[in-house]
């Protein structure tokens, strides 16, 4: 199967296109036979990823929240596999959005591959609550997957009117830092929901966007009986983000009972609204490796959420703020290269801390984040003397030397 790679993929937003890193990588995954899982939170952009691919191939899209397109998807599964893709008009591709609302998609699927249609089928999914439970147990050795996050930081970069592609790090760090910081700021405080970028009221589009579509997989998971403690949990985390979350604490708080608590945490982990970053250890005694923190991947939500759009850098909150923003960038790219790193904070019995560590095959490097001081902590020296490895101070300043380019 080869899809040809003449598809320049680019978001409309009026006057402004934004390519997204995943296009290139999609068309690599097009090439081959497994079934693709795309998955990714509502309204990153998933469909519009899609769409030029099924124009450009002849393929078809099913969306299994519309009942026409799911009973389509039933009527044809009761047919041969090379029946049922004649009566889908024999497609090159098939892409199947919100798959995760049909819950048999994995064993229809699993029956069209194992019969070797050649028609390449991508599932779309909003959610992995289902997707992963139900449907890919089914496609096991069957299936790749791919993810598609709001957009990065590089990727709003490159838009802008004044980014050319010869720019260095150093010019974007000397002669464009005002445009780069001030872009910064936007994006940590309006985060990177393809939609915000061109919303004419960006304060009522995450409103709009963390009341109608942010829990929606979740509140219809059946696991969550009133949406009410949840969206309060999520406020409580929204304040603590980047700090050590306590869940008996957050059960007292909110009234209910700890597992319910840590469902709740399960449920937005698996719904990519938040992530958990645990401590890093190796069993030194006077380390802490139980404990962990909580991000939004986007840091619009986060400020949605507590109703605060202040673009202001004198904002109270702007080093928690800023720290989120750097963790949800490297987990962003960490999570569409494959998880090649393991993400950590690190933090020792006696309060020293420091705020990531990244692990990988051949990766050891440690960072404190920092809006705009950059001096060194005492847990930045303590780290480097357990450890031997030096710590760098991130800053608004210097932020773009850990960003990919």
């Amino acid at each position: 199967m080869y899809f040809t790679n003449s598809c320049n993929f680019l978001y409309t937003l009026t006057t402004m296109y934004i390519n997204r890193i995943l296009e290139n990588k999609l068309t690599k995954l097009l090439s081959d036979d497994k079934i693709l899982l795309l998955l990714g939170a509502r309204q990153v952009g998933k469909t519009t990823l899609i769409e030029p691919f099924v124009r450009r191939e002849g393929g078809l899209l099913l969306n299994c929240d519309i009942e026409v397109d799911r009973s389509r998807l039933l009527t044809v599964s009761s047919l041969t596999p090379t029946a049922a893709m004649q009566a889908l008009g024999s497609p090159r591709l098939l892409v199947i959005d919100e798959a995760q609302n049909m819950p048999e998609i994995g064993r229809i699927v699993k029956g069209w591959f194992d019969a070797h249609v050649t028609t390449k089928i991508v599932l779309l999914g909003s959610s992995s609550l289902n997707l992963l439970d139900q449907t890919a147990e089914p496609l096991t050795g069957r299936n790749e997957k791919a993810f598609l996050t709001p957009l990065l930081f590089t990727e709003l970069l490159k838009s802008q009117s004044w980014y050319a592609p010869q720019f260095t790090r150093e010019h974007l760090k000397d002669q464009l830092s005002s445009q780069v910081q001030a872009l910064i700021l936007q994006h940590m405080v309006f985060g990177g929901y393809p939609g915000v970028v061109t919303a004419p009221d960006k304060e009522q589009y995450l409103l709009n966007l963390t009341a109608d579509y942010l829990l929606r997989d979740v509140l219809q998971s059946g696991l969550v009986k009133s949406p009410a403690p949840i969206r309060r949990l999520l406020t409580l985390l929204a304040h603590q983000a980047g700090s050590k979350i306590n869940v008996s604490e957050l059960a007292s708080t909110l009234g209910i009972a700890r597992p319910t608590v840590e469902n709740y945490l399960e449920l937005l982990e698996r719904s990519y609204v938040i992530f958990r970053v645990g401590a890093y250890s190796t069993n030194l005694r006077n380390e802490i490796g139980k404990d962990s923190k909580v991000y939004f991947w986007d840091s619009g939500v986060r400020n949605a959420l507590l109703k605060e759009f202040s673009m202001s850098p004198l904002r109270s909150d702007i080093g928690s703020l800023f720290e989120n923003w750097v963790m949800a960038e490297l987990a962003k790219q960490n999570l569409m290269s494959g998880d090649k790193l393991d993400i950590h904070f690190w933090r020792k019995k006696d309060g020293s801390e420091v705020d990531i560590v990244l692990r990988g095959t051949d990766t050891f490097k440690a960072y404190e984040v920092k809006w705009s001081k950059q001096n060194a902590t005492r847990g930045s020296k303590s780290f480097t003397n357990n450890y031997d490895i030096p710590v760098e101070i991130i800053t608004k300043n210097n932020v773009i030397d850990i960003l990919e380019l």
